[in-house]
């Protein structure tokens, strides 16, 4: 089950409907723009977009936002970049003071591996929707957020690995829907029996 939540630009009418202020520095508020660039498809009543991106950090919940994409990437002839924000850990910086070195290409390597490991056991061999794997390094909002400046849909999971368990929409996805200039769709992972 997906929650498609609105995106794009607001009309300002007497100051009605216009964007609330940022909550975060690092979080710029998305530009005004029209909710997605999309076109009519040869097939009457066909939606075709140009890129869809998905947010993903080896989580059931990213699994099954990737799996929505895909459906959705098939359905509308459009491509897809999967995209896993990665740190380097907090502690790291204790590391230093310690003697220890801990690489940051250990951390961009790690999360390389997870973006892989994802797409192939989603996604599979494939080969009929373009898929653009990526590991960026930032927290998982701001970089989601800039991957899908130009996309026509940004798709990430209601929780992560992150937070409290008993929330139903993580801090991720939240800032996602608040900041990102295009649409988002927010995927539950299916109830375990």
């Amino acid at each position: 089950m997906a929650c498609i939540l609105a995106g794009g630009a607001r009309e300002a009418e007497n100051g009605v409907g216009t964007r609330p202020q940022a909550h975060s520095a690092q979080l710029p508020m998305a530009p005004e723009r029209p909710a997605a660039t999309m076109c009519a498809s040869p097939n009457e009543g066909e939606i075709v977009m140009g890129r869809i991106v998905v947010g993903i950090d080896g989580s059931d919940h990213a699994q099954e936002a990737l799996r929505w994409a895909l459906a959705e990437a098939r359905l509308r002839g459009a491509s897809l970049r999967v995209v896993q924000a990665w740190t380097t850990p907090v502690y790291a910086g204790y590391a230093a003071v310690s003697g220890a070195a801990l690489d940051p290409a250990l951390f961009r390597e790690a999360a390389e591996q997870q973006v892989e490991k994802t797409v192939q056991n989603v996604v599979g061999d494939q080969t009929d929707v373009k898929v653009e794997r990526k590991a960026v390094e930032g927290t998982a909002a701001i970089v989601l957020v800039e991957e899908a400046e130009n996309a026509d849909l940004l798709v990430v999971g209601s929780r992560g690995h992150g937070g409290f368990a008993g929330l139903l929409l993580g801090s991720v996805s939240q800032q996602c829907a608040q900041h990102a200039a295009c649409p988002v769709v927010i995927v539950h992972a299916a109830p375990q029996a």
